[in-house]
Order: structure tokens, then sequence, then C-alpha cells
């Protein structure tokens, strides 16, 4: 690859979200993508290098929904991944509610109890919290559908794991669990509420490790405990690691669980596959409404990535304890709330998140313009001549360097006052009560949802702020209940930043390793050229293991360039690699170290371990190509509406536009791209 020009964006005064960083010379051009949702079709590439099949739906109707997989990293739980990968997260987390978060754990029981019950539960656990006298019961209603008793028990145990819930039915009613209670006597709260979620799963083989324990007495009055209790499903032992001593429960293979009936054993090993198109619509907002409706939780449905909201996106999902019949009954009220779902069919296991190659994108670019002043004043057909110039020149070179394999605007969630990165670097940093400022940081506006964090900010009254906030902000209101029951100080934010699923907590510090590694690829190429130099890392296509989802690379055969590969020209830029910033990662053995180390000081994380154990985060770090490019591109010009909004008019004007088609490895973002065929922010 010769050099070629390197160029950087600036909107108004500030630098934009992403480095514009470009490796082609072309001029390209200036358009509109997204006019009409119609403009940015998705479709996921499934493992094996096929298109998700989008035949007959259930129900006809219109579908949009997300933009790239970039999410899909933070969506397992420990996304990024070198040498030992831990599994994580996509999603567009970054931006706000535009960045999909991993769906939570459990629903909002606002949405399932209603406002007015779930605050009485609210008010029932925090006076068994401060040991209060209060009634033995609590009455959560009645409910006549056994799917929805079923979401009921489920979700109220997942978020309150020491209350027991007991069916007279059709009433549902909750106490508190004694075994907990035993239990917390005897480790820390934390720990007894993770055991008992950890019991409900009934994972078979998982096994649950509590903190270290260095009083024998002590550790054989909790083996004592589980085994009274729990002995037909679990078996536990004390091990020793780096002189302390820990207390380990492993839930047996062929244990006893709970006994459940012939149609709940049966509904336990149902897994039913579909195609799903949604239209403006994220990905885990569509999985939080579909659950809901069938009276299951959010961690029922599995999938292979996140995709955004403003696009039509087709893609796999399997969800568990639900027949192909009964999901076919509903497909009318999902296409409601503008969803369509198609191929419904049985399947023998869940999807696993990651297993897709990529994804397919088709688009439209409306109303053509040149980037030059003196272009305007061409005429009608010159003006046409001169930009299918400029877009021939720019899509083959696109097809032919790639482009530089930046993180979009979305991971760091474009749009807010406050960046999903700058967040993360708080948690990192283990300023807990900053990164719940900077998390409740409002947007300019009087939106309810801004309004319900604007207040928490000026009044520091999470009470009256869960009031305030909007029922479709999960997120924030389990932080909000977290803060109202443990206080604003550093303990309670920590419990506030425990209270979200982790998978949502390490999305943050995941952004901030983003951000680190976009401002790393910027300066990788304006200061070290585009040639392959001397201590670069490269990866080599022979034996080379790369993720499921071809984003980052795991347990890379890493190799370190040496000054004879260098002048010999022996790799291409498309095999070099720059880390992510973790704890399991190597360096460039070049400049780029020397940045790494200057930028990290710069943050404050100089001796960062890139674990927060109050937290429960560990980033091991990952390895990401420098460069992306895009395959089976084509294109064509024609001539379109311009838009003005969200729907076509017949009497919208036409001007000049431009349609791509091109597939992308999961985890690259399909307005990078954009960004440098056009050489201007998409």
């Amino acid at each position: 690859m010769t050099e070629s020009l390197v160029k950087v964006i600036m909107k108004g005064d500030e630098p934009v979200n992403v480095p514009a960083y470009f490796i082609s010379k072309h001029e390209g051009f200036i358009g509109s993508i997204k006019t009409f949702i119609e403009d940015f079709v998705v479709t996921e590439i499934d493992i094996n290098g096929q298109k998700v099949k989008t035949g007959q739906a259930v129900q006809t109707a219109g579908c949009t929904s997300s933009e790239e997989n970039q999410t899909n990293k933070e969506l397992k739980e420990n996304l990024y991944c070198s040498s030992s990968q831990d599994a994580d997260v996509s999603s567009d987390w970054g931006s706000g509610s535009d960045t999909p978060l991993p769906a939570l754990g459990s629903f909002d029981l606002d949405v399932i109890l209603g406002p007015s019950v779930s605050e009485d539960l609210e008010q029932f656990v925090m006076t068994l919290r401060e040991k209060r006298p209060s009634g033995p019961e609590l009455s959560l209603g009645s409910f006549s559908d056994k799917h929805q008793r079923a979401n009921v028990h489920r979700a109220v145990r997942h978020r309150f794991p020491f209350l027991l819930t007991v069916t007279i039915q059709p009433e549902i009613r909750v106490r508190e669990d004694p075994d907990y209670r035993e239990l917390a006597r005897l480790v820390r709260e934390e720990e007894a509420e993770d055991f008992f979620r950890f019991i409900d799963a009934k994972v078979r083989g998982s096994s649950y490790t509590f903190g270290p324990d260095d009083s024998k007495e002590h550790r054989t009055a909790v083996h004592h405990f589980l085994n009274r209790r729990f002995g037909k499903l679990v078996e536990t032992k004390s091990f020793s690691s780096q002189g302390r001593t820990s207390i380990s429960v492993r839930l047996r293979e062929h244990g006893k669980p709970k006994k459940r009936t012939a149609e709940e054993r049966k509904e336990e090993d149902i897994y039913t596959a579909f195609t799903l198109c949604k239209e403006n619509l994220e990905t885990l907002e569509a999985i939080s409404y579909m659950a809901a409706t069938l009276g299951v939780l959010p961690s029922d449905f599995t999938y292979a990535g996140i995709k955004d909201k403003r696009a039509v996106t087709y893609q796999s999902m399997v969800v568990k304890k639900v027949s192909p019949q009964r999901l076919k009954e509903k497909a009318a009220e999902f296409e409601k709330r503008g969803m369509r779902l198609s191929q419904i069919r049985s399947v023998n296991e869940p999807l696993k998140l990651g297993r897709l190659r990529g994804n397919h994108f088709d688009l439209v670019v409306r109303n053509l313009r040149p980037h030059g002043a003196s272009d305007e004043r061409l005429s009608g057909a010159d003006r046409d001549t001169r930009l299918a110039a400029l877009v021939k020149e720019a899509v083959e070179n696109v097809k032919r360097r790639g482009f530089v394999n930046y993180y979009g605007p979305q991971r760091f969630g474009s749009g807010q006052s406050v960046l999903s990165d700058r967040v993360g670097l708080a948690l990192l940093k283990e300023d807990m009560v900053n990164a719940v400022r900077l998390f409740f940081s409002p947007e300019d506006s009087d939106d309810p949802h801004s309004l319900a964090k604007r207040h928490f900010l000026q009044t520091d009254n999470p009470k009256e702020s869960l009031a305030l906030m909007p029922l479709s902000k999960p997120r924030e209101r389990l932080m909000l209940r977290a803060l109202n029951r443990y206080g604003t100080g550093p303990d309670g934010c920590v419990q506030a930043w425990l209270s979200l699923p982790h998978s949502i907590r390490v999305f943050y510090p995941h952004a901030y390793c983003s951000r680190v590694w976009n401002d790393a690829a910027a300066h990788r190429l304006s200061a070290m050229g585009l040639g392959v130099r001397q201590g670069d890392l490269v990866w080599t296509q022979t034996g080379q293991n790369r993720t499921e989802d071809a984003g980052e690379i795991i347990s890379p055969q890493i190799h370190v360039v040496t000054r004879e590969e260098e002048q010999a020209g022996v790799y291409a830029l498309e095999q070099v690699l720059l880390p992510m910033p973790g704890n399991s990662v190597k360096y460039p053995e070049n400049a780029m170290r020397a940045w790494y180390q200057e930028r990290l000081a710069g943050d404050g994380l100089a001796e960062s371990r890139f674990r927060v154990s109050s937290l429960k985060l560990n980033l091991p770090g990952c390895y990401r190509p420098l460069l992306a490019v895009p395959h089976n591109l084509s294109y064509q010009l024609h001539r379109a509406a311009c838009g003005h909004g969200a729907k076509k008019q017949e009497s919208d004007p036409e001007s000049l536009a431009l349609s791509l088609n091109f597939d992308l490895d999961s985890s690259c973002y399909a307005t990078i791209c954009l960004r440098e065929i056009m050489k201007c922010e998409t």
C-alpha cells in the first residue's frame, strides 16, 4: 500500500467523537444517510457465511433496527479478550438508550407489577433491610395467567433473591426467606444475594465461590449451613489460593432441584428459533417487550449480535420455554410494536453471542453534492458527471484499500452530554461517586429522562428522581432504587453499580478502552505512516485463531515485526494489530508502547491493573486489526427523493443518490466505512 493522505475532520471548534484519519487520497462527496428508515438495512451473516433467511413472515409489517455489531462485545460478560478470553457485550450502549445495553436480567418491576405495587414492594424490602418490624407477607395481587405468574416469580426472585414468592392462586405473596437471613449472618449480604441467584439459576455443574475466610471455625459453620439446607443440590469444599482459604460451592450434576411439574420440565427443554425484523427499535428493547408478552425473562432469549435502533435489521434469535405455536400466536402483538417474525421453527439449543460472520448492509445515501464550492456552480448534467467520477474513485479506493477500523461514535454515546468512555474512566479509577454523577448527566433538553437526571444531580434525592424517571429507562431506575436504599455516598454508589448486570457494568470501561484504541490508531497512522514498522504487532493467516465474531482477535500468534522484515516488506498494513488496553495484552515494541504508557498515565491509569474488584470487573484486553475491508462491495447511482423527514412523500424533490451494498466483519462499523468513502461525517 502506498503512502496517502492522512486527514482530521473537525466539527465546529471541537474534534468529532471518532478520529477521521483517512488512508486514501480521493476527494469524496457530501450526502445524507438514514434519511428514511429503509435507507439503512442490516442483515446478519451467520457463522457459515450465509445471510439469515427473511422468508415469509407470520405477519406482514415494515421493519427496522440497528447498525452494526459493535456491541457484540459489550454483551459478553468480558467482551474483550486476549489469550485469556472472557465473554462480553455489544452493544450500542454507549449512547444512552441508543447504545443497546445488554438485556437486564429481569424486567422493570414497575412494568410487571405496576408502579403502585412496585413501590409497596420497595418499601417492604426497605423495612426488611432496616430490620424494622413488618408484616409477615406482602400481596403483589392476583394473576390469572400462569405464564404471567411465572414471570412475576422469576423477576421478583432475581431482583430480590432474599424474598420467597408464594402462590395462593391466583394471588402471589412475598415474604423474607429465612434461609437467606441465616446465610447473611454468616457471610456478607452481597455474597448471600449472589449465592441465592446462583441457586435459583440451577445451571448444572456451575459453581460459586465465597470470599476468602481465614477462620476454620467460621468456614465450618458455613459448610454446615449449606449442606443442611442445600445438600441435595450442591457440594461444598474449601480450597487455598495465595495463602487464603475460600469455600467453593458446586451445583451437583444430578442434584435434586426444586420439584417442577411435568409441564414445567417440558417447557425447560423447548427452544424456538426465528428471524426478527424490527423497525425503530433496539434489539434489547424488542427482547424486553417479547419477554413480557410471553411471560419469560429477557435472559431466555439468545442472539448472535446486537443491532442499533435507526435501521431495518434482520437477525436470528432463539427463545427458551416458548413453543413455535405459542410464538406464532403472539406475532400480531409484536407487529404492533414494529417487529416481524419469520422462519419460526424448533431447534435443539440456544444461540451463542458472537456466533456470526458479520453483517450485510444495503444503504442509500441521498442528496449527493461535491465538497468544493466551485462544483456547486456546475450545471445539472455536468454536476452529475462530476459526482459520478467522485463516487467511482471513492468506492474503488475503499474496495481496494479498506478503511481505518475505528469504533463508531455510537460506541461512546453519540449525542450525549457525557460520553460513556468518561463514565468508564471514572470506574477504572474507582471514583464511584463521580461515575454515578457522570452516568446521570442530563442532555440539554426538557424531556422527562433529562429532567429526572437533572433533579437527581441538583437534589441528591434518588427517591424523588425515581418517581420522575420514565419506565422506559430500566438502567437509571435500577441505579436510583439502589441509591435510595444504600445512600449516595461511595458505598451506596458501589451498590448502585452492582444493581446493574455485569454485562452493563463492564460496557463503560470497555467504551474507555475503545476510545484509547481509536486514538492509538490515529496516532499510529499520523506518526508512523502507512507502512509496517519494526516493533509493530502483526498476525498471520496461518494458524490464526480469531474470535467467532471476527471483530477482535484472541489467542493470536502475535508476532513482533523485526527490522529485516520491515525492510523486506514482509507484512502488509492489513495484518497490523493494535491492542485494546487490558491486563493480558502485550504492546508494540516501538514508539507506540510509549504512546500507550503516556496516554494511560495522563488519564490517571499508570498503575491500573484493569480490574475493579468492588464491581467484579476484569478487562484482559484484546487485539483489533488496524484496518477493515468491505467485502462484495457494489454501488449504483440513481435518482431518488432528497427527503426531509421520516417518511417519503410523493412531492419530495429528486436528486442524485447512491446505493451501496457490502459485507463487513462483525464489530466493524458501516458508518465508519461510509466516512472513508465520503470524507465527511456521517
